[in-house]
């Protein structure tokens, strides 16, 4: 049975009996706790917490997962992979322990004819949680399993909780027999490898408190109500369905490592060190399709860095087994194929993940021979010194430099016997980390010594914000610094760093720039204010210099911000959020924030994707943003619990740390995003938003640049100028304009294409009197000089091999034509079959002339091209061909 038929069973199955069929979330978890999906239920989480109310009280899903604290055992094993599909059938206070346990008894066993699995019921054993007397009871007298087949296991193998206070309750899992030749008999409670569980039932029925590890955590009591996750692994029911040893030799993986051998020439099943990295390349492909096509792309942190990882080895361990070229093409053609039925969406997005996947495989190539180099001169020192360990600088070195995983270098070096200092790797990853955090503080800071703000903190406490709801206030000075140096006092023309308890200044953060104003003293000193940042949490300081008077530490001050830059930048930041949505729903959760600039009146916004945006959809994304302006959405800030942000679907970006209170923006019911900055109260407030169009950045991240209110309909009234003034001069209408200057262009192209018809025409009428006018070089004829400047390439190509063609083919010929293009020299040299039998090859020939030029060339016996950077020394190249034929015939 195929795996697209297991995945059609088992959700027909379930419809059939009321469960609502979900659809496989993304790889990409919406849930800032984790990197990817690595359970079926991940996506039911909200309901079994009781967060969100389920849609239905039954479900059933076959859910994308990707797991990789076990990689290094991936094709060692017969069932460990990093991608698999668990299939799920879940129950919200609906049926319990017995529905559960009937439902796959029935689905397990029933016969293939009547849309079973056929699967015998003898080979099945079952485990149940230690004291789970009702599991046991059902499983025997209910359906009939002999007691012998039922083990009891303890907490580690038997209960599940989510690792947190919650739900939690006790597993019976459902194992195949697979026979004498797979190991002893006992039961799974013996031997794991012969009984491969296939599905685990989990019984949420308890709540548990606090404690770590899986079995340190006590029981508080039963849940309200009772609820039922399950999972099948599809990969492990293929292997017993298909007759396969392992989850790499099922339908969908097969063809994978049939490619790999082809592409190889290694022969699958005759060398188990082979055989274990055919199965790796099989397992990280398939993972590496899955969650390019879900939207990861490679990169150094989060999700980006599992992808590049799992490709790496993927394409280094091809390189093991004899691959030479390129081979990412190929095998990702066979993945999308295989796992096309069962997600159509790989092969419309295949042009996607190949551009993706493609990129990578050629930057990894290009680094891993210099990185290898580097590796296997170090493991030779540590070796020649009698020592066991990598040196952990080496392993930063080909991290930072070659872009090697340190996991890529600690499987290297154990293949060479040598181990890697993994403490000293990760103290100097941790101390680059620190410098370029002590940089960005230095930049903020001025190099001040933090110790100055941390004791105002200590002191003084941390600066209350007034800037939500107030543009100006009253408030204290209770620190001050000039020149980066803590002082009592400053007088007018200094440069000061002033710490307020109180401020209506927002301080850099966030994406949105800092407020600029001024601080007024009751002394009658002025202090405009230029800059304000955070250099420890909390602490706000006002940067700027005295312009009357003297500031002191302790006085009453009151501080103004520049109401007209705060309001733009609220427009700005405001305008943000509706692109950030917009762009979500045009392009897809992947379409997430990887950092914006608010500055006033325009702003920027980066994001993933891995390819430009057509211009169609960023016209369709500026046109709902100025739809919702037009709305009229009220803007509202609200702090609330973190869990609470999550439940109300606000976006919290992957790798931002967030406190137990967060301040959640919504606009209308449009967007809502957890962020810290200040915004217009109400849509229409903006104007208007004009995007000016998007760019790369890096591998992977886009920028789109865009203008608001005033400023964007500056920029539109400038547009409106230019075009009424090409209207005037092509006479035309504003929407007749890409017309008319279109056939212009074409116009001109054709001129053009006339005009170098011409100049061809030209130059290959001297053809004839060249070759006739050929010198006799120790009997080859020989035709050199220089055509007019400004001819082309192609066309001195065509003269050359002109004039070869009117010169007898029994008598050796040479012709080295030279001219000037762009300000450099430029030869095409020709020789024909009579000639290179007397040893005259083009390709030699032009490199003579080119170094003479200053240059170089090279090309075939019969024709080459050079070029150089002087052409005052073409009669030098020329008498260079000369000589040079004079030597050889």
């Amino acid at each position: 049975m195929e795996s697209a038929e297991i995945r059609r069973r088992w959700l027909s199955f379930f419809e059939e009996r009321g469960h609502t069929v979900v659809p496989s979330a993304s790889l990409i978890a919406d849930d800032p706790t984790l990197l990817l999906v690595p359970a079926g239920m991940v996506p039911f989480k909200p309901y079994f917490l009781g967060e969100v109310k389920p849609p239905a009280p039954r479900a059933t899903s076959v859910q994308k997962c990707v797991r990789t604290p076990d990689i290094e055992e991936v094709g060692k094993t017969t069932r460990h992979g990093t991608f698999f599909q668990m299939c799920g059938n879940f129950s919200f206070g609906d049926y319990f322990k017995e529905g559960a346990i009937s439902y796959a008894w029935e689905l397990l066993t029933s016969s293939v004819a009547v849309g079973g699995y056929g699967l015998d019921p003898e080979r099945l054993w079952i485990t149940v949680y230690l004291d789970d007397d009702e599991a046991e009871q059902i499983w025997r007298d209910t359906i009939g399993v002999p007691a012998e087949r039922i083990q009891r296991l303890g907490k580690k193998d038997n209960f599940w909780s989510m690792g947190v206070p919650g739900p939690c309750g006790p597993c019976s899992e459902i194992n195949y027999d697979r026979g004498p030749e797979f190991g002893i008999e006992g039961g799974p409670a013996v031997n794991d490898e012969r009984y491969v569980e296939i599905w685990n039932l989990v019984f949420m029925q308890y709540e548990r408190g606090a404690g770590d590890g899986k079995e340190d955590f006590p029981i508080l009591g039963d849940l309200p109500s009772q609820n039922i996750d399950t999972g099948l692994g599809l990969e492990r029911l293929a292997m017993i369905l298909q007759d396969v040893p392992n989850l790499y030799e099922i339908d969908t993986s097969q063809v994978v490592i049939e490619k790999a051998t082809e592409l190889t020439g290694v022969r699958y099943g005759d060398d188990e060190k082979s055989d274990v990295s055919l199965r790796v390349v099989t397992d990280h492909m398939r993972t590496s399709v899955m969650l390019i096509g879900d939207g990861v792309t490679p990169g150094n942190e989060g999700r980006g860095y599992v992808l590049r990882r799992i490709m790496r080895r993927a394409i280094r361990n091809m390189r093991l087994l004899g691959a030479t070229g390129p081979v990412v093409s190929e095998l990702l053609d066979v993945v999308i194929n295989a796992m096309g039925q069962q997600y159509p969406e790989l092969i419309t997005d295949r042009k996607r993940i190949e551009t993706v996947a493609l990129a990578e495989e050629a930057a990894f190539v290009k680094t891993l021979k210099a990185g290898t180099n580097i590796l296997d001169t170090a493991v030779s020192d540590t070796k020649a010194s009698g020592g066991q360990v990598l040196p952990g600088d080496k392993a930063f070195l080909l991290h930072d430099t070659w872009g090697f995983p340190i996991d890529l270098t600690l499987e290297m070096a154990a293949e060479q016997g040598l181990s890697v200092d993994e403490d000293g790797f990760r103290r100097l990853m941790k101390e680059q980390r620190e410098r370029a955090k002590a940089d960005a503080r230095a930049k903020k800071t001025g190099h001040a010594d933090l110790s100055a703000y941390r004791q105002v903190a200590d002191v003084s406490g941390t600066t209350e914000f007034t800037g939500y709801t107030s543009t100006e206030g009253e408030s204290t000075v209770v620190g001050l610094l000039v020149d980066g140096v803590p002082s009592p006092a400053a007088t007018e023309g200094d440069e000061v760093e002033i710490v307020l308890d109180r401020t209506p200044f927002y301080a850099e953060g966030g994406g949105q720039l800092a407020d600029t104003g001024r601080i007024k003293l009751t002394s009658g000193a002025i202090v405009e204010v230029r800059d304000v940042q955070q250099p420890v949490p909390g602490v706000s300081v006002h940067k700027g210099s005295v312009q009357v008077g003297e500031v002191t530490v302790g006085a009453a001050a009151y501080a103004v911000i520049d109401l007209r830059r705060r309001r733009a930048i609220a427009r700005a930041h405001s305008a943000t959020h509706l692109t950030h949505q917009a762009l979500r729903d045009a392009l897809g959760p992947t379409a997430a924030q990887a950092g914006s600039e608010n500055s006033p009146g325009r702003f920027r916004f980066d994001f993933g994707s891995p390819n430009a945006v057509p211009g169609t959809v960023l016209t369709d994304v500026e046109h709902k943003i100025n739809n919702v302006l037009s709305r009229e959405l009220d803007v509202m800030a609200e702090v609330m619990s973190i869990d609470e942000a999550k439940k109300q679907g606000a976006i919290a970006e992957f790798g931002e740390k967030y406190g137990e209170r967060v301040r959640v923006v919504t606009i209308g019911d449009f967007s809502k995003e957890l962020c810290g900055g200040t915004h217009v109260a109400n849509t229409a407030q903006l104007g208007l938003v004009k995007l000016l169009g998007e760019s790369s950045i890096g591998s992977g991240v886009r920028r789109i640049e865009a203008l608001v209110g005033v400023d964007a309909y500056n920029f539109l009234a400038r547009e409106h100028t230019v075009v009424a003034q090409l209207q005037e001069l092509v006479k035309g209408r504003s929407e007749e304009l890409p017309e008319k200057i279109s056939g212009m262009l074409a116009k001109l192209k054709d001129a053009e294409k006339e005009i170098e018809k011409f100049r061809a025409e030209k130059v290959l009428q001297a053809a004839a009197g060249l070759a006739a006018g050929a010198q006799d070089v120790r009997g080859v004829a020989v035709v050199t000089g220089q055509v007019p400047d400004g001819t082309g390439a192609d066309d001195l190509r065509r003269l050359v091999l002109d004039v070869r063609g009117r010169i007898p083919g029994d008598r050796p010929a040479v012709v080295a034509l030279f001219t000037t293009a762009n300000g450099r020299p430029l030869t095409v040299i020709a020789t024909n079959e009579a000639a290179r039998e007397r040893g005259l090859k083009a390709g030699e020939l032009v490199r003579a002339a080119a170094k003479t030029l200053g240059g170089g060339g090279g090309g075939k016996p019969d024709v080459a091209q050079g070029g150089g950077q002087n052409p005052d020394a073409i009669g030098d190249a020329v008498a260079a061909v000369e000589r040079l034929v004079g030597e050889t015939a």
